[in-house]
């Protein structure tokens, strides 16, 4: 006895339902004909894509599932398929899949973990299911589940007291830099548990900040990972199966993809969610400013690498204040990548800017406005191209500046995506030693090197207004991702004085980060979805020194 089970990694696209149902429809063609299949599983929700949010409530998405089930049972032949799907039950709503074979539906599952934490927010839209599926392809009978259940025990252990010999898992699981190993963690306990083995089907690609990284993965009842997907790749894995001399079923040992670097998954992380953003808004290409310094730099680099040099143009915007290292580095990196490079002062903008205001601002000094003033030229002129050209604009922030403030709002926050929007500072540097390591020498030596300046008065630096980010990072670390608290962090051997200025600067720019563009979610609190605090509040800190922003 041998079963094929295909895993279909889709990468899907919200809302697109007649165009998901094209997608399964050649998958299932291709693993019934390519590889002899008798069973094909595709990702969660794969009908709607996921996560389709408050399009669950419309009218439509009601009707177009409806007709995308009877497309996929009336055309599915020769092999089973298992699809994830939104089912509308009277006014219940459940995070389903069905199982389609020669012209019928022959069984459905509900998915009864629903997550509610991070990203999550399952319990907003769905009811959660009461029991087990286990249902037979070829001989072998097939356990169900979908994504958060196998994240507990409960319900693959009701697959295996219902008969099952196999769990099936089909996901939609998002991306972080730890997600992977916790994951597979997670696999390997559900099997040793069960004594059985289990088949997880990621799917894959970006959706607005979420990127879906595939990795589906194959796990022996004791544990073993035996077939591993490709990471950020769609594809379509067949898996083969038999029956060892106890009668068990085993997976027949194939290739397990090695775990990629940190750098390496971040970095194509990023390229995925780009391209994904990008080309499913239908834009030709994007414009950013290039300002030699290392954060344009690795933008340019992820831009690039996702879509190709010709669909990616470049500005440099000098000042009075640029240096002409910076003009020297923005050039070269612009010659060595490929891209259009143009350049365009932003100096007689400035300059009329200020004559306009000199009466109003009489007598006072200047100040951070000035400088803001600079980055709102430079904005103004970004957002004219893209406008003109039909270009999205990239915002090349990171998140050590997103979470301190130190952005302009109206100036470099403006733009249709943050490629490096949740990417610390330190790994900023990391990815693009990276990238010049293992994809070809872009960025320029002297950019790596040279110390961070923002450019908008003379001999600026970062660290002028910021502790260095080495130092700065592991506290925003301990802040915003751990929680952590005040006294906490100095007990952890952070300066007290350093904590308290960094506490202040995060707290009193939630404001920025709300209108801030989306960005690629790397880390497993993400500013967003993840981390949701009030702006208007007078919560205080331990330290009684401290309190958030009134605003």
């Amino acid at each position: 006895m041998s079963l094929t089970v295909a895993m279909a990694q889709l990468n899907t696209v919200v809302g697109d339902v007649g165009g998901n149902v094209r997608r399964v429809l050649e998958h299932a063609a291709r693993a019934r004909d390519e590889f002899d299949a008798g069973l094909v599983v595709f990702p969660e929700l794969t009908i709607s894509g996921y996560p389709p949010e408050d399009l669950l409530f419309h009218g439509n998405m009601r009707r177009s599932v409806d007709q995308a089930l009877a497309t996929l049972t009336a055309e599915i032949t020769g092999i089973t398929a298992v699809v994830g799907y939104p089912e509308y039950d009277g006014e219940t709503l459940y995070n389903a899949a069905a199982v389609i074979r020669d012209g019928a539906i022959v069984a459905r599952y509900r998915k009864q973990l629903l997550p509610n934490y991070g990203v999550f927010d399952e319990k907003r839209y769905f009811e959660p299911g009461d029991g087990p599926l286990v249902f037979e392809v070829d001989g072998v009978r097939c356990g169900l589940t979908i994504c958060e259940d196998v994240w507990g025990p409960g319900p693959a252990s009701q697959c295996q007291v219902a008969g099952a010999e196999l769990i099936l898992v089909i996901n939609g699981s998002p991306f972080d830099v730890d997600h992977l190993s916790r994951r597979e963690a997670v696999l390997r306990d559900r099997a040793r548990e069960t004594g059985l083995p289990l088949v997880y089907c990621n799917m894959v690609g970006g959706q607005d900040e979420l990127v879906f990284d595939g990795g589906s993965t194959v796990v022996a009842a004791d544990g073993t990972v035996t077939q591993r997907a490709p990471l950020f790749e769609e594809s379509l894995v067949p898996v083969a199966f038999r029956r060892d001399a106890a009668g068990q079923i085993e997976p027949v040992p194939a290739e397990v993809t090695r775990a990629p670097s940190l750098a390496e998954r971040v970095y194509g992380a990023l390229v995925l969610g780009t391209r994904d953003y990008v080309d499913k808004h239908r834009f030709p290409g994007i414009v950013l400013g290039l300002s030699g310094g290392i954060d344009s730099a690795l933008t340019l680099a992820v831009a690039v690498d996702a879509l190709g040099a010709e669909r990616v143009r470049t500005v440099m915007m000098p000042s009075r204040y640029t240096a002409s290292m910076s003009l020297e580095d923005a050039a070269e990196m612009a010659r060595r990548i490929g891209v259009r490079y143009d350049v365009v002062s932003i100096e007689p903008m400035f300059t009329t800017i200020q004559q306009g205001l000199a009466k109003l601002f009489e007598g006072r000094p200047e100040d951070v406005t000035e400088e803001n003033i600079q980055s709102r030229c430079r904005g103004i002129i970004l957002m004219a191209i893209s406008n003109k050209l039909g270009l999205m604009l990239l915002t090349t922030g990171n998140k050590s500046e997103m979470a301190v403030g130190y952005a302009t709002l109206y100036g470099d926050m403006a733009g249709g995506f943050a490629v490096i929007k949740d990417v610390p500072k330190m790994l900023v540097y990391e990815l693009a030693a990276y990238r010049n390591q293992n994809l070809g020498p872009a960025i320029p030596e002297r950019v790596l090197t040279k110390a961070p300046s923002a450019e908008l008065r003379p001999d600026q630096k970062d660290s002028d207004s910021l502790p260095e980010y080495a130092d700065l990072d592991p506290i925003l670390y301990a802040y915003v991702e751990e929680d952590r608290g005040f006294h906490e962090m100095v007990a952890l051997g952070f300066d007290a004085e350093t904590v308290r200025q960094v506490i202040r600067l995060v707290d009193r720019n939630e404001y920025k980060r709300r209108q801030a563009p989306p960005g690629v979610r790397i880390t497993a609190r993400a500013f967003g979805k993840d981390r949701r605090l009030p702006i208007t509040n007078k919560y205080q800190t331990a330290d009684d020194r401290l309190s958030l922003i009134h605003i």
